[in-house]
């Protein structure tokens, strides 16, 4: 896996399905549907990818998968991922998801 500042680290599996529970912990996930997103990402990205895979092309289709799991989960695991420094970053997070459910009940 090629990281965001050009290091290269194995893929792991497990480090992948830890951060979906640390994004999902004290939410009704459950653990087997984390382990369903981890098996259809491990799919995607050994479909796609040849060696070596952009940590990105990971990262997106995890916060994919949580949009539509469980929306905090979502937002917890976009913080760290898009490296939130700001309060203002997550309530800007928050208003798009609010602006999707919106026009998804409208």
């Amino acid at each position: 896996m090629v990281k965001r500042d050009d290091r290269r680290e194995p893929f792991s599996a497990e480090k992948l399905l830890q951060s979906l529970r640390i994004a999902s912990r004290k939410r009704s996930v459950s653990p087997g549907k984390l382990e369903e997103i981890v098996e259809q990402i491990v799919q995607e990205i050994g479909d796609k990818y040849d060696r070596e895979v952009p940590s990105m092309a990971i990262g997106e289709r995890v916060m994919a998968a949580l949009k539509d799991l469980d929306q905090v989960a979502y937002v917890r695991y976009a913080s760290v991922y898009r490296r939130f420094e700001e309060p203002k970053e997550f309530i800007q997070e928050v208003k798009k998801l609010e602006e999707k459910n919106d026009s998804v009940t409208s």
